[in-house]
């Protein structure tokens, strides 16, 4: 399988100065799509930031919150860019990732119609269906597509998943019979941010506050425009995977998964999300 040149691209960052937000960053060796967003408070732009030292305590009171003495909870947040891990809690723990199987569905798609270009056209097609607005027929049926779970497989081992991190049924995510890792997911993520259909699959992500299952979260605040992700939701299972753009460690390849039987969809949700806006505000010192 043909790789791309794994050397750490170089980025470029603008400072949020407006309140129009324009994201349009370049990105190694193939540009982003320009994302117009909603207009975003100044005060809330420049939110003050805080050492990496203190994301952990920062997190951890999200976690355990008294409601989520039940929850199981798989996070692992690691810049690409390094071999820095920001902040992990079971990160090889396999739970119900609901339509995060998505990711893992359309990066060994795209491994496959590498390989076989007359193809590609087709699954580009699709990607977007799959993992913005989390079609779960063209899910499955992309699974199908491309050869069912044996192709899937053997496409996520040659991008260094280990087949023992996840445990995969459907191209969807609709089985709760599915598991997985967020340290699997991290490394479909990974993989696929210098494989040489990267643009394909980083623009068939929603973007935060956007487009797609993405679109009303994350408004007014740092996160919007700058997470390419992909959400998941089932009863008492919710999940969010992706790249977030972060002006003082690059991108961040990150995965949270919960799953918490009886607690509101809406409740889980939100923790996600203050867990993300906290990791898009750490810095360096």
């Amino acid at each position: 399988m043909k790789k791309a040149d794994k050397t750490a691209p170089n980025r470029a960052y603008t400072v949020l100065k407006s309140t129009a937000v324009v994201v349009g960053i370049s990105v190694g060796f193939w540009s982003r799509p320009a994302a117009t967003v909603a207009q975003t408070p100044q005060s809330i732009v420049s939110e003050s930031r805080f050492c990496r030292s203190d994301l952990a305590s920062k997190i951890d009171r999200i976690v355990q919150q008294p409601k989520f003495r039940t929850a199981q909870w798989g996070i692992l947040i690691k810049p690409i860019e390094t071999s820095t891990i920001l902040y992990q809690r079971n990160s090889n723990r396999a739970l119900i990732p609901a339509s995060n199987v998505k990711l893992l569905t359309t990066a060994a798609a795209l491994q496959v119609a590498d390989q076989k270009p007359r193809s590609l056209p087709t699954v580009k097609n699709w990607l977007i269906a799959v993992n913005r607005y989390s079609d779960n027929y063209k899910a499955d049926a992309l699974r199908r597509r491309i050869g069912g779970q044996p192709a899937i497989r053997s496409a996520l081992e040659a991008l260094g998943v280990q087949a023992n991190s996840y445990a995969q049924v459907d191209g969807s995510g609709l089985s709760r019979s599915n598991r997985a890792t967020p340290a699997a997911l991290v490394s479909v993520l990974e993989a696929m941010f210098s494989d040489r259909q990267s643009e394909l699959f980083y623009r068939s992500l929603a973007i935060a506050g956007v487009n797609g299952t993405l679109r009303s979260r994350f408004r007014n605040t740092p996160v919007q425009g700058n997470l390419y992700g992909k959400t998941g939701t089932l009863r008492g299972v919710r999940a969010l995977s992706g790249y977030l753009d972060n002006p003082n460690y690059g991108t961040i390849a990150f995965s949270i998964v919960v799953n918490q039987p009886g607690q509101s969809g809406q409740a889980l949700a939100q923790a996600i999300d203050q867990i993300v806006v906290q990791t898009a505000k750490v810095d360096r010192c």
